[in-house]
């Protein structure tokens, strides 16, 4: 349904001033934690060969990030819902601060199983850095939530580019220190997280959650709004979770497709970096686009946008950086598409009363859909090739259209 005019109401919020300053917070905090994640994932496999000796487990901090991503949201959450925003995500935080610490404490002692549990724990730093985005829409207009939403996604993109920009420096500042040279990004790390938390800790005041509860309650004309789930829910998190799916599963097998027709790290790096860049610089925009045309359409302009970005990767012949590096930002721009309207879809569908748990269950359901993803593509490309993989999941994508389609009158605004 598309919101050509949306009232007065609908497009004001209860306390502007109140969202002005939780926005701007959230912004500060997710350019931090944006550099402390990208610092960290940059050199976790290359730590984790280094310490073993060999690349057989070289994935695996992927897939503990993922673990320990997909716990941690479930614990953001219940903390969110029971002590409001601001504790659920300094501790999120802090946690991917400690996990950081430990993954320099595994470094130095030269223990891969330390490694892998410090990994685990550092996890929680991905999970609290996506559960933001939910804070960022609490006190949001209706007709601007998406744009609130996507306000704070954004500003991941600026620490997501300095972070990998830093590892070369860090790594400079550990071997000053007398630690191992790939320890030095998650220096950065654990006091980007560190100080993420500090910054949500003493400025996130007041919380976006419990204000926003605080409001619900007394509009004693609406009393089922704090109680009763409205349509949305299962739509909004099936989009995430297979956009989610679908984006992990070729972007995790691209960089070892372009490195078997002969291409170099240079342009693995190129194509990743043009994926990562579409994945949040057009959030803005698909924030404006939810909040003007509703999130059903831009789901369905998700799901469409994948099979795209599947049908132009399996075309692509395997020479063609160009190519490439095309269906990966087609990529990325379906998984913003999906993710903004998905997450607008699950705000405005699950009552404030439990909200923050509702969006850390849907959370570790995307958390677990990337690490099958990431483990399954793989398969796939060792069973009948890279091509089959990608068109595999253009397709699997439009699973989402008759979803959104079928509880659009309910999900749309």
């Amino acid at each position: 349904m598309t919101n050509t005019a949306p009232d007065t109401a609908a497009a004001i919020s209860p306390r502007p001033e109140a969202q002005r300053r939780v926005l701007a917070v959230l912004v500060g905090s997710q350019i931090l934690s944006g550099a402390g994640l990208a610092a960290g994932i940059t050199v976790g496999a290359l730590l984790a060969q280094d310490m073993l000796g060999s690349t057989d487990l070289a994935g695996v901090p992927s897939a503990l990030f993922t673990a320990g991503s997909a716990l941690a949201a479930v614990a953001v959450g219940r903390i969110s819902q029971a002590r409001d925003r601001r504790p659920g995500l300094a501790i999120g935080y802090l946690t991917g601060a400690v996990g950081s610490a430990g993954v320099i404490a595994a470094a130095v002692a030269d223990s891969p199983v330390l490694l892998f549990i410090a990994l685990f724990v550092y996890g929680a730093g991905t999970a609290t850095n996506l559960q933001a985005r939910y804070a960022g829409a609490d006190l949001a207009a209706p007709a601007h939530r998406a744009r609130a939403v996507s306000t704070v996604l954004v500003a991941t993109t600026l620490g997501g580019v300095v972070g990998p920009n830093l590892a070369a420096p860090t790594g400079r500042l550990a071997d000053s220190l007398g630690l191992p040279t790939l320890a030095g990004p998650f220096l950065l790390s654990g006091t980007a997280y560190a100080l993420a938390a500090l910054v949500l800790a003493v400025w996130l005041r007041p919380d976006p959650l419990l204000l926003a509860r605080g409001l619900d309650l007394r509009q004693p004309t609406h009393p089922a709004a704090t109680t009763t789930r409205r349509p949305g829910l299962i739509p909004g998190a099936l989009t995430m979770i297979l956009t989610q799916l679908v984006m992990v599963a070729i972007m995790t097998m691209t960089p070892v497709h372009l490195h078997d027709h002969g291409h170099g790290t240079a342009a693995s790096g190129l194509v990743i970096g043009i994926h990562v860049g579409a994945m949040y610089l057009p959030s803005p925009l698909t924030g404006w686009l939810v909040d003007r045309y509703g999130p059903t359409v831009v789901a369905v302009a998700a799901g469409l946008t994948l099979l795209a970005a599947g049908v132009t990767a399996a075309a692509a012949p395997g020479d063609s950086v160009a190519l490439l590096a095309l269906a990966l930002a087609l990529l990325g721009l379906g998984w913003n598409l999906g993710l903004v309207s998905g997450t607008a879809m699950i705000t405005d569908a699950v009552p404030l009363a439990t909200r923050a748990r509702t969006q850390g269950l849907v959370d570790v359901s995307i958390a677990i859909a990337g690490a099958t993803g990431g483990l399954g593509s793989g398969l796939v490309v060792a069973a009948a090739g890279y091509p089959v993989l990608a068109l595999t999941g253009g397709v699997l994508a439009l699973a989402v259209l008759p979803a959104v389609v079928a509880t659009a009158s309910g999900s749309s605004r």
